[in-house]
Protein backbone atom coordinates (compact mmCIF):
# COMPACT_ATOMS: atom_id res chain seq x y z
CA UNK A 1 0.00 0.00 0.00
CA UNK A 2 1.21 3.65 -0.97
CA UNK A 3 1.11 5.60 2.25
CA UNK A 4 0.61 8.68 0.92
CA UNK A 5 -2.25 7.44 -1.33
CA UNK A 6 -5.08 9.74 0.57
CA UNK A 7 -2.64 12.55 0.38
CA UNK A 8 -1.95 12.50 -3.21
CA UNK A 9 -5.48 12.10 -4.16
CA UNK A 10 -6.32 14.95 -1.63
CA UNK A 11 -4.26 17.06 -3.22
CA UNK A 12 -5.52 15.97 -6.97
CA UNK A 13 -8.86 16.85 -5.80
CA UNK A 14 -7.79 20.14 -4.43
CA UNK A 15 -6.33 21.41 -7.65
CA UNK A 16 -8.78 20.61 -9.28
CA UNK A 17 -11.56 22.25 -7.24
CA UNK A 18 -9.13 25.11 -7.33
CA UNK A 19 -9.28 25.56 -10.71
CA UNK A 20 -12.00 24.11 -12.12
CA UNK A 21 -15.22 25.82 -13.68
CA UNK A 22 -16.93 23.42 -11.43
CA UNK A 23 -15.62 25.12 -8.28
CA UNK A 24 -18.16 28.18 -8.57
CA UNK A 25 -20.65 25.37 -9.31
CA UNK A 26 -19.84 23.33 -5.87
CA UNK A 27 -19.55 26.65 -3.68
CA UNK A 28 -22.71 27.85 -4.72
CA UNK A 29 -24.27 24.79 -4.35
CA UNK A 30 -22.82 24.45 -0.75
CA UNK A 31 -23.48 27.98 0.24
CA UNK A 32 -27.41 27.49 -0.84
CA UNK A 33 -27.87 24.19 0.92
CA UNK A 34 -28.70 22.43 -2.90
CA UNK A 35 -27.48 19.35 -2.35
CA UNK A 36 -28.19 17.38 -5.17
CA UNK A 37 -26.56 19.95 -7.56
CA UNK A 38 -23.77 20.26 -5.00
CA UNK A 39 -23.69 15.68 -5.48
CA UNK A 40 -23.36 16.57 -9.34
CA UNK A 41 -20.42 18.99 -9.49
CA UNK A 42 -18.78 17.35 -6.78
CA UNK A 43 -18.86 13.74 -8.59
CA UNK A 44 -16.96 15.81 -11.83
CA UNK A 45 -14.76 17.19 -9.29
CA UNK A 46 -13.82 13.94 -7.96
CA UNK A 47 -13.61 11.96 -11.39
CA UNK A 48 -11.41 14.88 -12.67
CA UNK A 49 -8.92 14.31 -9.34
CA UNK A 50 -9.22 10.05 -10.37
CA UNK A 51 -8.19 11.35 -13.77
CA UNK A 52 -5.27 13.13 -12.35
CA UNK A 53 -4.27 10.49 -10.42
CA UNK A 54 -3.79 8.21 -13.77
CA UNK A 55 -6.96 6.60 -12.69
CA UNK A 56 -10.23 5.50 -14.53
CA UNK A 57 -13.10 6.21 -12.68
CA UNK A 58 -16.36 5.54 -13.32
CA UNK A 59 -19.69 7.32 -11.66
CA UNK A 60 -23.50 8.46 -12.66
CA UNK A 61 -22.84 10.57 -15.90
CA UNK A 62 -19.17 8.88 -16.39
CA UNK A 63 -19.01 5.64 -18.01
CA UNK A 64 -16.09 3.98 -17.91
CA UNK A 65 -16.63 1.26 -19.93
CA UNK A 66 -14.07 -0.66 -18.18
CA UNK A 67 -15.86 -3.92 -16.52
CA UNK A 68 -17.41 -6.48 -18.88
CA UNK A 69 -20.80 -5.44 -17.45
CA UNK A 70 -21.39 -1.87 -18.65
CA UNK A 71 -22.61 0.38 -16.50
CA UNK A 72 -21.93 3.94 -14.70
CA UNK A 73 -22.15 2.92 -10.95
CA UNK A 74 -20.69 -0.27 -9.96
CA UNK A 75 -22.36 -1.90 -6.71
CA UNK A 76 -23.87 1.37 -6.10
CA UNK A 77 -20.99 2.81 -4.92
CA UNK A 78 -21.08 6.44 -6.18
CA UNK A 79 -17.46 6.50 -7.39
CA UNK A 80 -15.19 3.62 -8.66
CA UNK A 81 -11.10 4.42 -9.41
CA UNK A 82 -9.60 1.46 -11.62
CA UNK A 83 -5.70 1.83 -11.40
CA UNK A 84 -5.14 -1.26 -13.60
CA UNK A 85 -7.26 -1.43 -17.04
CA UNK A 86 -5.20 -4.22 -18.54
CA UNK A 87 -7.41 -6.73 -16.82
CA UNK A 88 -11.01 -8.12 -17.39
CA UNK A 89 -12.55 -7.64 -13.91
CA UNK A 90 -9.51 -5.52 -12.10
CA UNK A 91 -10.40 -4.24 -8.03
CA UNK A 92 -10.95 -0.72 -7.84
CA UNK A 93 -8.00 1.10 -6.32
CA UNK A 94 -10.37 3.69 -4.71
CA UNK A 95 -14.29 4.25 -3.87
CA UNK A 96 -16.03 7.22 -2.74
CA UNK A 97 -19.57 7.73 -2.01
CA UNK A 98 -21.01 11.33 -1.84
CA UNK A 99 -23.66 11.20 0.23
CA UNK A 100 -25.90 14.03 0.29
CA UNK A 101 -28.52 13.06 2.83
CA UNK A 102 -28.81 15.00 6.36
CA UNK A 103 -29.10 12.23 8.57
CA UNK A 104 -26.19 10.69 10.73
CA UNK A 105 -27.65 6.76 9.34
CA UNK A 106 -27.40 8.31 5.74
CA UNK A 107 -23.61 9.15 6.23
CA UNK A 108 -22.87 5.82 8.43
CA UNK A 109 -24.71 3.41 5.59
CA UNK A 110 -22.32 5.57 3.37
CA UNK A 111 -19.19 4.80 5.42
CA UNK A 112 -20.34 1.02 6.05
CA UNK A 113 -20.72 1.06 2.29
CA UNK A 114 -17.17 1.86 1.57
CA UNK A 115 -15.66 0.09 4.16
CA UNK A 116 -17.21 -3.34 2.62
CA UNK A 117 -15.83 -2.36 -0.55
CA UNK A 118 -12.07 -4.16 -1.07
CA UNK A 119 -9.60 -0.50 -2.11
CA UNK A 120 -6.42 1.04 -1.36
CA UNK A 121 -8.39 4.39 -0.57
CA UNK A 122 -11.84 5.01 0.47
CA UNK A 123 -13.86 8.23 0.91
CA UNK A 124 -16.88 9.53 2.13
CA UNK A 125 -18.35 13.16 1.38
CA UNK A 126 -20.68 14.59 3.65
CA UNK A 127 -22.16 17.96 4.55
CA UNK A 128 -22.89 19.75 7.38
CA UNK A 129 -24.54 23.40 7.83
CA UNK A 130 -21.86 23.83 10.85
CA UNK A 131 -18.40 23.45 11.35
CA UNK A 132 -19.08 22.65 14.58
CA UNK A 133 -21.28 19.34 13.96
CA UNK A 134 -18.33 17.84 12.16
CA UNK A 135 -16.79 16.29 15.16
CA UNK A 136 -20.06 15.51 16.60
CA UNK A 137 -20.72 13.53 13.59
CA UNK A 138 -17.24 11.85 13.04
CA UNK A 139 -17.36 10.64 16.92
CA UNK A 140 -20.80 9.12 16.16
CA UNK A 141 -19.20 7.38 13.18
CA UNK A 142 -16.38 6.34 15.52
CA UNK A 143 -19.03 4.66 17.76
CA UNK A 144 -21.10 3.36 15.66
CA UNK A 145 -19.36 2.01 12.39
CA UNK A 146 -15.72 1.84 13.09
CA UNK A 147 -16.21 -0.01 16.60
CA UNK A 148 -18.53 -2.68 14.68
CA UNK A 149 -15.86 -3.49 13.04
CA UNK A 150 -13.83 -4.17 15.94
CA UNK A 151 -10.30 -4.35 16.61
CA UNK A 152 -9.65 -7.61 14.02
CA UNK A 153 -11.84 -6.51 11.30
CA UNK A 154 -9.86 -3.53 11.58
CA UNK A 155 -6.37 -4.64 11.21
CA UNK A 156 -7.50 -6.60 8.05
CA UNK A 157 -9.13 -3.57 6.74
CA UNK A 158 -6.00 -2.37 5.40
CA UNK A 159 -5.97 1.14 2.49
CA UNK A 160 -6.91 4.22 3.65
CA UNK A 161 -10.17 5.64 4.55
CA UNK A 162 -11.33 9.23 4.66
CA UNK A 163 -14.65 11.23 6.15
CA UNK A 164 -14.31 14.52 4.16
CA UNK A 165 -17.07 16.93 5.80
CA UNK A 166 -18.35 20.16 3.87
CA UNK A 167 -19.64 22.69 5.79
CA UNK A 168 -22.21 25.60 4.47
CA UNK A 169 -20.47 27.83 7.28
CA UNK A 170 -16.66 27.76 6.25
CA UNK A 171 -17.71 28.07 2.45
CA UNK A 172 -16.33 31.92 2.07
CA UNK A 173 -13.13 29.58 2.70
CA UNK A 174 -13.99 27.46 -0.10
CA UNK A 175 -12.04 25.32 -1.20
CA UNK A 176 -9.61 24.88 1.28
CA UNK A 177 -11.17 25.81 4.84
CA UNK A 178 -14.81 24.48 3.23
CA UNK A 179 -13.34 20.25 3.48
CA UNK A 180 -12.52 18.99 6.64
CA UNK A 181 -10.33 15.44 6.25
CA UNK A 182 -10.50 12.54 8.86
CA UNK A 183 -8.31 9.51 8.35
CA UNK A 184 -8.94 6.74 10.20
CA UNK A 185 -6.49 5.46 12.55
CA UNK A 186 -6.95 1.52 11.86
CA UNK A 187 -5.01 0.53 15.58
CA UNK A 188 -7.06 2.70 17.37
CA UNK A 189 -10.29 3.54 15.59
CA UNK A 190 -10.31 6.75 15.59
CA UNK A 191 -10.39 9.73 12.81
CA UNK A 192 -7.64 12.53 13.26
CA UNK A 193 -7.87 15.65 10.94
CA UNK A 194 -5.30 14.74 8.14
CA UNK A 195 -2.45 17.65 8.03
Amino acid sequence: MNATLAVGWRDALMRVVGQSEEAERLKLAATEGQLGEWTTALTRCVVSSCREMGWVASAIGHKANLLPVDQSEYLAVDVMAFNDSTKRWPFPIAVAELENGQTTDRIAYSLWKVLAVRAELRVVFCYRRQAEDGPTLIRLLEADVIQAMGLAGRTRLGGETLVVVGTRSEAEYFPYGFFKWWQLDLGTGRFRIMP
